[in-house]
């Protein structure tokens, strides 16, 4: 006998289909915790959450768990440059020697802040070994950056820049504010839209966070020596869990760190409200401009990557990943945001108005079909 999943929060009458999926995740797709919400039209449609927070206490799931969302944090991050871009003070077809000039050594003086952004500056990882404490303070990834070359002649080819994206862009947020992207983006849009959504988690909220649960052991694993050391930043840290387990990114000082492409901690509701409030009107108009949402979503690296796996159809934007069936279907051409490792997923849609944000505990690999269920329910919902 199956037992029936405690789902709770609220869903609109013309949006139970997502409510539908979400539980059967639970009963059929091995769900362990997860909450998703989706405003459209800078409404709240759906807010739902449920199961199990934490496992070794049996801790529920609550309206403001929230979860390490992996890469989605890149979205975070994407979304920050445009706003500096908005303000006049970021050009993202500049040289990032304009903000950042000890980046210029080793044939990388042309770069543009862009490819920074697309995954086409061929820095997917980091030459040097690194120590934790030297990943998590910041300035030691930042010199080893600067010190090495391409691994590819720049825009020329396409690789996921899996951690090194995070450095990059954040330290050309860093050199325009003086801050770092975490306390930038909590004093220029987590704050102000009252996200449940922090890139350095703080203490207070360090017992609220869902524990993460291993994927299960992939049979046929892709294995490249550079998208290896990339994920692992040259082995600082086992991603996504060590041998015995444990995921990595469960570390309390890992968390507190704001590992900037890949350590973002957030409710559901946050990613969602995020993404709302950059094609809709939830605070003072969007905060995404017509012309920002347009650049945006234009495609600038697809196909075969340089060090990753068979191409399963990822086209990437500027910071964001677009509408990619068949791997990673949203609602269509005006979608722009990100996934996460292991089931997470936060986009906006400027179409349809939408802001959507789903976060898991239980991780999952390839094929993993949670997240593309409920996309596909809030699109079906959306037609009628």
């Amino acid at each position: 006998m199956v037992t029936q999943p405690q789902i709770h929060g609220d869903v609109d009458d013309r949006f139970g289909r997502v409510a539908d999926v979400f539980r059967d995740n639970f009963t059929s797709r091995g769900e362990v915790g997860a909450a998703v919400t989706v405003y459209v039209r800078g409404r709240k449609v759906v807010d739902l959450y449920g199961g199990v927070a934490d496992i070794r206490t049996g801790r529920a799931w609550d309206a403001h768990t929230p979860v390490v969302v992996f890469s989605c944090t890149k979205g975070i991050l994407a979304i920050c440059a445009y706003l500096l871009a908005q303000q006049g003070r970021l050009d993202l077809d500049a040289p990032v020697t304009r903000y950042w000039p000890e980046f210029g050594q080793h044939g990388k003086a042309d770069i543009p802040v862009r490819w920074l952004l697309t995954h086409q500056a061929g820095l997917p990882a980091v030459d040097r070994p690194l120590t934790l404490d030297e990943v998590l303070a910041w300035d030691p990834v930042i010199k080893a950056i600067e010190a090495q070359a391409p691994l590819w002649k720049p825009g020329t080819a396409h690789g996921y820049h899996s951690m090194t994206y995070g450095w990059l862009v954040g330290e050309v947020i860093h050199r325009i504010t003086g801050q770092l992207p975490g306390a930038f983006f909590a004093d220029t849009v987590a704050g102000p839209l009252g996200l449940h959504t922090w890139l350095g988690l703080p203490a207070a909220e360090r017992d609220t966070v869902a524990w993460g649960l291993a994927p299960p052991p992939d049979p046929d694993p892709f294995v490249d020596p550079v998208a290896v050391r990339g994920i692992t930043m040259g082995g600082a840290f086992a991603f996504p869990a060590d041998a015995d387990g444990l995921v990595s990114f469960n570390d309390d000082a890992i968390r507190a760190a704001g590992v900037p492409g890949a350590g973002a901690v957030s409710t559901a509701e946050g990613l969602a409200r995020l993404y709302a409030a950059c094609v809709s009107e939830l605070q003072d108009g969007p905060l995404l401009t017509a012309a920002s949402v347009d650049d945006a979503v234009v495609v600038r690296s697809h196909g075969q990557q340089r060090h990753g796996p068979p191409d399963t159809g990822q086209r990437w934007g500027t910071g964001f990943l677009l509408h990619s069936p068949p791997a990673r279907p949203l609602l269509g051409e005006r979608s722009f945001g990100h996934d996460g490792a292991g089931g997470n997923l936060a986009f906006a849609d400027s179409e349809h108005q939408v802001g959507f944000g789903y976060v898991v505990n239980q991780m999952r690999g390839m094929g993993d079909e949670r997240a593309n269920r409920l996309t596909a329910a809030v699109h079906s919902c959306l037609q009628n």
